[in-house]
């Protein structure tokens, strides 16, 4: 069988894609942070809960890509060509979704949305402004233009796992555990009197004029790839109760620095989002001890082959693209039918919601000879 058959990689990627559509269910409700702080709670702890999502999205790109024999070339056209076409359908029909829905249907939304970022003028805005970067319609495909990176150098990286002894992947795989201090390292780094480069909070060698730090070029998501990799080269060979020692506790104590680091940081810097977000940072270490627990713990459990569960796997990608726009409709949808039930109930009903009808919409999307390109 195929990687893309796999039993326990069909099972990944269906839960992490799942993750993904839960986690931005969460966000409207994180939202109220300074309206309604018990609805905001709820939100926070269950996108805590989730931020292994992304994670696990990009360590089954290593598990499916890495290794490969295509020539750099033949990659590039291959990889970085699929994610183009939909990128640049997505990004120009879902700004007008949005412009259609809250011009027209729209009665109550989340607080942090701004009724002038879907005029007509906005709108027509986002329609070529892409091309520098996501909008708010766009907030998911962040992780294409991430991806593409990721694909620019994955050649590089595939020729070097392909001889490197198991060594030098651990070295490797070490470093890179150390930069994912860095986020906590930018919150400790003020506290001990650090002022700054001219006012840049950047460390080691970041400033004004360079972005390039120690570590940029060995941090990041990358290392999630050749994470996976090597758990796959090298499976652990852990019993049940093994996991369960280390995994549990590791998660749960990332589990209690992400939530509670997030509530910290809105305590003492309410509506700067820059350092709200550091707790949820993918690349951090508390999310990777997230992450790492739910990988192990999946590949380990034998999965039958399911036709059902490869079929949706197969349109994973597709949800990721379109469930964006579906969790605003789904977010009203429930908050009109049922406004009393408790925010933690809602954001599962409309996580399963989206996700559904999502995966409804790219499976007929997926039949149609000319639009299937677009969720695949």
């Amino acid at each position: 069988m195929g990687k893309n058959n796999i039993a326990w990689v069909d099972v990944m990627r269906v839960l992490a894609c799942f993750l993904v559509v839960l986690a931005h269910c969460t966000d409207p409700y994180v939202a109220h942070f300074d309206t309604d702080y018990h609805v905001f709670l709820q939100g926070c702890g269950m996108g805590s809960l989730v931020r292994c999502c992304v994670p696990l999205f990009v360590m089954m790109t290593g598990v499916l890509v890495i290794p490969n024999d295509m020539r750099m070339g033949a990659f590039y056209r291959k990889r970085v060509g699929r994610l183009l076409v939909p990128l640049l359908f997505w990004s120009l029909l879902t700004p007008v979704l949005y412009f259609l829905y809250m011009n027209y249907v729209h009665q109550s939304g989340s607080p942090s949305l701004n009724p002038d970022a879907f005029s007509a003028e906005a709108t027509l805005n986002k329609l070529y402004t892409f091309i520098f970067n996501f909008n708010y319609d766009t907030t998911p495909f962040w992780y294409l233009y991430m991806l593409v990176g990721l694909y620019l150098i994955m050649p590089v990286f595939n020729a070097w796992l392909k001889s490197a002894p198991r060594s030098d992947i651990k070295l490797f795989l070490k470093l890179w555990g150390v930069s994912l201090l860095l986020p906590l390292v930018n919150i400790a780094a003020p506290l001990l009197g650090y002022t700054g480069n001219y006012g840049n909070m950047g460390l080691w060698g970041v400033c004004d004029w360079n972005t390039f730090g120690t570590f940029y070029y060995l941090s990041g998501f990358i290392g999630y790839i050749v994470l996976a990799h090597y758990l796959v080269r090298y499976p652990l060979d852990w019993s049940w109760g093994k996991v369960a020692a280390i995994g549990v506790p590791m998660f749960v104590v990332g589990y209690a620095v992400t939530f509670g680091g997030y509530l910290v940081m809105q305590e003492y810097y309410p509506g700067n989002y820059a350092y709200l977000e550091i707790m949820w940072l993918f690349t951090s270490i508390n999310v990777f001890m997230m992450t790492f627990p739910v990988f192990v713990a999946v590949r380990k459990i034998g999965f039958r082959p399911s036709a059902f569960i490869s079929a949706l796997a197969r349109l994973t990608f597709g949800i990721y693209l379109c469930h964006f726009f579906v969790v605003q409709v789904m977010y009203d949808v429930y908050n009109a039918l049922v406004p009393s039930l408790p925010a933690v109930l809602k954001m599962i009903l409309m996580a399963v919601s989206a996700f559904s009808i999502s995966a409804l919409l790219v499976w007929i999307i997926s039949r149609i000879p000319l639009l299937c390109r677009v969720v695949a």
